[in-house]
C-alpha cells in the first residue's frame, strides 16, 4: 500500500494531502456538483476486491452531470479505468468506499449561469465499514423534513445540494436516539430514507415508492427488484405509499450502496412485524451479500474485479 493514499484531481493522480480546491470554488458555494458512492467489497475467500456495478454508477454520474451542464472529458470507460488505476495504486485489502465527484470548479462566486462555469472531476478511495452501526433491525423516525419535489430539484440523480435535506433528517433522527430517518414527500407520501431506497413487505408482496415519488433511482434498488422477481418469484409493486402503511407492514427494509440491505424493525416507536429482520428481507440480504463478494457466478457481471498486487 502507498505510504499516503492517492486521489485523482485535475486529470492526474496525486497524494490525497495535495488534492485541494480553493475557497472560491463554485461547487463549495452553490452545491453545483454530482457525486456517486461506490462500494468495493473485499473477499478474504478470493483474495480480491470486487467493485459493485461501477459502470451503472458512472452512467448515472454522467446523467446528473448533463443536468448541471458539467462537461467532463471522460467517457464511462475512461472513468472505470481511472478508478481501477487509483484503487490498485492505493492497494487496500479491505472494504472501501469510492467517491467520484464531478463539480463546477471555476473560482467564481457570483456567476449563476452553469454553462459559463468550468468543470472538473475528482476521485477518492477510503476504507469503509458499516454505514449504520447496528447489526440487526434498525430503529427509524419519520423526519419532520420533506423530500424536495422533482420540480424543485432533480431527485433521480445524486446532486450534492440535494443531500442537505437528508443530512438534516439523519441528524434529527440520530440526535433523537434513532438509527435512521424515513423522509416523506410534501404530500405526506413515502419517498425514501436519508440515503437509501425503501421497501415494504405485505402478504408476501414487495412494495416500493415509484420513480415519480422523488426517490433516487437507486442502483441497489434495481438489483433488489431484479433478485426478488427472478430468484424468489416475488411480485414487486412500485406505487405511492402512505406512512401508516409502514406501521402495518410485515417487513420494511432499506437499500443503498453504503447501507447494503438493512432491515427496519421499528418506526416512530412502533414495531414493524416482529421487530426483527423478516424472512424475505433475510433471503434477499443473504443473496445480495453473496453476490457483492463474488460468491455467486451468475451475477459476476455486476462486479469489477480489482485485485491488489500480491493478491
Amino acid at each position: 500500500m502507498s505510504p499516503e493514499p492517492y486521489a485523482f484531481l485535475g486529470g492526474k493522480q496525486l497524494p490525497l494531502s495535495e488534492a485541494k480546491v480553493g475557497i472560491m470554488t463554485h461547487a463549495l458555494h452553490y452545491g453545483t456538483a454530482v457525486f456517486e458512492g461506490v462500494r468495493g467489497n473485499w473477499s478474504e475467500r478470493h483474495g480480491k476486491l470486487y467493485v459493485f456495478r461501477l459502470r451503472d454508477h458512472y452512467e448515472r454520474l454522467l446523467r446528473g452531470s448533463s443536468i448541471l451542464k458539467i462537461d467532463l472529458p471522460y467517457s464511462v470507460d475512461d472513468l472505470i479505468q481511472i478508478t481501477r488505476d487509483l484503487v490498485l495504486r492505493n492497494g487496500y485489502r479491505e472494504d472501501v468506499y469510492i467517491r467520484p465527484l464531478a463539480f463546477k470548479s471555476a473560482q467564481l462566486v457570483a456567476n449563476l449561469k452553469l454553462h459559463e462555469v468550468e468543470s472538473d472531476f475528482t476521485l477518492m478511495v477510503q476504507p469503509f465499514g458499516a454505514y449504520i452501526e447496528n447489526d440487526g433491525a434498525i430503529r427509524c423516525q419519520t423526519s419532520s423534513w420533506r423530500r424536495p419535489d422533482d420540480t424543485m430539484m432533480p431527485t433521480g440523480v445524486k446532486l450534492s445540494g440535494l443531500y442537505t435535506t437528508g443530512i438534516l433528517a439523519k441528524t434529527e433522527a440520530v440526535m433523537a436516539g434513532f438509527d435512521e430517518a424515513i423522509v416523506l414527500n410534501h404530500d405526506g407520501t413515502v419517498s425514501e430514507g436519508t440515503g437509501e431506497n425503501l421497501f415494504m413487505v405485505r402478504d408476501g408482496v414487495l412494495h416500493t415508492p415509484s420513480e415519480t415519488d422523488n426517490c433516487l433511482l437507486g442502483i441497489t434498488r434495481a438489483c433488489v427488484i431484479e433478485l426478488a422477481q427472478e430468484e424468489f418469484g416475488l411480485e414487486v409493486v412500485e406505487r405511492r405509499m402512505h406512512r401508516s402503511e409502514l406501521y402495518l407492514a410485515d417487513e420494511v427494509f432499506l437499500t443503498g450502496t453504503a447501507a447494503h440491505l438493512t432491515a427496519v424493525g421499528e418506526l416512530d416507536n412502533r414495531k414493524i412485524g416482529t421487530g426483527e429482520m423478516g424472512p424475505i428481507t433475510q433471503k434477499l440480504q443473504d443473496m445480495y451479500f453473496d453476490i457483492v463478494v463474488g460468491n455467486n457466478p451468475k451475477y459476476m457481471h455486476w462486479l469489477e474485479e480489482m485485485t491488489p498486487s500480491g493478491g
